[in-house]
């Protein structure tokens, strides 16, 4: 019976689709649909109605099983202006038309709701309407609303909207969308980054081409509202205030559009895996928490997750959109006031509130001004206590990792001048308060120069990212999970991060494994030696065993380069193996933890 939705859904969309309505918006709801499939999802939604009265016809889903007669409803694509080349595809919300370069299909820009725009700025997504004729899907759209300043400033998409709730999809060759595959690819779904106010789907670091073509796999990349756009919080009644947590049902609302039509692009959708950096990763592990998010994917990765920047609490958020609203002349009850507001107002008003609050003594907040909050309905509680205390989907398997230098892109992009011993105890006993003087104790013999940077650095690294991800994996491997744990400790040879950024010169910076992972550096501004295109390639090898069987170190579905070369073994992270890692550089190897003194010391703090 856990199908029937699916079915009405299908049969509902059909009809949709046959007769050309847009019956979607008052008769079903995208998630009250997730409710129906899934217990405890947001109890602020209303429930599911579907229009009793809808001439289902008994053989609308046969009709739609065959993919001439699909095609045949809709004209020709040279009507729409599309050039005559490129994969066509029905979906369940229409025709859409992509691209075929090398060693890869690629559609971008395929909307998964409707824009969130007018009355609907501050609304959870809705079911896209299904479209007319075919749509263009030979190039991207523009990013979510954003803006930029500083070190990373030539890094940001050059055309922002709040139009944004499109993905892309990337397949390999031998897909036949005329056909089904007699064995379904599995499907990696990116989140990216960007600290929840920046990033893109489309951003060129993250092509999805060579991961797709190298893992035959079928990769998919997504947009989310960002900044205030998707998080803000004006109130706690949805109907006449801004609720916030916008951009995560956002994800939901993608991750739920890839089970209804990833088949159709030769993927599985019963072996979908996410994936994400930094923020994307702090999604990832938010949707492994989240119960109506369960039914939508298999197994997860996250990379750079900072576990120790708690979100906001409802409180802390609220007392943001406060300020947010006074920065835009608006009072935080007056919605319509909110609503009138120009997307360049909205920009405004979050980037003088974002102002406000990050300082020297404060700086771990440039993590997050703006982001998830603790709604007590679909996020309950942190990710670390969440991870520890095994409120998570134990059952599915996780692979997750650090690099080795995450805090020196925050700490150099904060203290633009070196930093003393006494202004480093200063910053310290601001932050750990009456723990600073153990963690001075700690750090302070291991760091000699007079500039105090890269104690403060290597205190970031240790408690926001290394240590407790570690501790998380060690509870959830404890707890019976299947964990593979990882730390990219290499530097380009031309000692050339992706950022650009030149305080990280020389550092394995956060996002470090990026172009290496998406094979990307020509992006990044850096050349890969022969050593290092090595090490791309194995990762590779890697993530796409993970995404085909679960286990990154299966030789199972492995082919072409990675059944060819001799991998290092990448063991489980478990107690018995002595909690072994897995060590990317140019000579990968497995080894144990080479903090893990460290990181000991931190747990038995216990302040994250």
């Amino acid at each position: 019976m856990e199908s029937c939705p699916y079915f009405l859904l299908f049969c509902f969309l059909s009809l949709a689709l046959r007769t050309g309505e847009a019956v979607y918006e008052n008769e079903i709801d995208l998630f009250n649909f997730l409710r129906s499939i899934s217990s405890g999802l947001l109890v602020r939604d209303e429930p599911l109605v579907i229009d009793r009265d809808l001439p289902l016809k008994e053989n609308s889903l046969k009709d739609f099983a065959d993919p001439a007669e699909r095609l045949s409803l809709w004209p020709n694509p040279l009507d729409a202006g599309i050039p005559d080349y490129g994969p066509i595809v029905l979906t369940k919300d229409g025709v859409i038309k992509g691209l075929t370069v090398d060693k890869c299909h690629v559609f971008y820009g395929i909307p998964y709701a409707d824009p969130p725009v007018g009355a609907y700025r501050w609304k959870p997504p809705r079911a896209v309407t299904p479209w007319p004729g075919v749509h263009d899907a030979t190039f991207p759209r523009d990013a979510c609303m954003q803006g930029c300043s500083g070190p990373i400033s030539d890094e940001c998409p050059q055309k922002v909207s709040e139009d944004c709730l499109y993905l892309n999809i990337f397949c390999p060759l031998d897909v036949n969308f005329s056909s089904p595959l007699l064995k379904p690819l599995p499907v990696l779904v990116w989140i990216h980054g960007g600290d929840f106010i920046a990033g893109s789907a489309s951003k060129p670091l993250y092509d999805g081409r060579f991961i797709s073509n190298f893992t035959h796999s079928v990769v998919v990349s997504l947009e989310y509202r960002l900044g205030a756009f998707g998080f803000l919080v004006s109130g706690k009644d949805p109907k006449t205030s801004a609720s916030g947590n916008y951009g995560i049902l956002d994800q939901q609302a993608a991750l739920l559009w890839v089970q209804r039509n990833i088949a159709l692009f030769g993927g599985d959708p019963s072996k979908v895996t996410i994936f994400g950096e930094s923020a994307g990763a702090q999604s990832v592990s938010l949707h492994l928490m989240i119960q109506s998010s369960k039914p939508l994917f298999k197994q997860a990765v996250f990379q750079s997750l900072p576990f120790s920047i708690p979100l906001k609490t409802r409180h802390d958020a609220l007392k943001l959109g406060k300020d947010f609203a006074k920065q835009a002349n608006c009072t935080v009850s007056d919605i319509v006031c909110l609503l009138s507001l120009s997307p360049q107002a909205v920009l405004a008003a979050q980037i003088k509130s974002s102002s406000k609050v990050v300082n020297p003594f404060r700086f771990l907040e440039i993590f997050e001004t703006w982001g998830p909050y603790i709604d007590g309905e679909l996020i309950k509680e942190q990710a670390v206590t969440a991870f520890q205390k095994g409120h998570w989907q134990k059952e599915k398997p996780v692979l997750l990792g650090t690099t080795s230098e995450e805090g020196v892109i925050f700490v150099y992009g904060v203290f633009t001048k070196p930093v003393s011993a006494v202004e480093c105890t200063v910053y310290t006993t601001a932050i750990f308060k009456q723990h600073a003087l153990r963690i001075l104790r700690k750090y302070l013999p291991m760091y000699k120069n007079a500039d105090r940077r890269d104690m403060l650095s290597q205190i970031v690294t240790d408690y926001v990212f290394l240590c407790p991800s570690r501790k998380s994996a060690r509870a959830a491997s404890l707890a019976g999970s299947s964990v593979w744990m990882y730390v990219f400790d290499h530097v380009a040879s031309d000692h050339r991060v992706w950022s650009g950024l030149s305080f990280c010169y020389d550092h394995v910076c956060h996002g470090a494994e990026l172009p290496f992972l998406f094979n990307t550096a020509a992006v990044a501004n850096f050349t890969l030696s022969p050593p290092e295109r090595l090490l791309a390639n194995r990762m590779l090898c890697y993530w796409g065993a993970f995404a085909h069987t679960g286990d990154p170190g299966s030789r199972v579905e492995q082919t072409g380069f990675c059944r060819q070369q001799r991998l290092p073994a990448w063991p489980q992270y478990t107690g018995s193996s002595s909690w072994l890692e897995l060590n990317f550089t140019v000579r990968s190897h497995a080894q144990v933890g080479t903090r893990d003194h460290i990181c000991d010391f931190w747990d038995k703090l216990g302040i994250y």
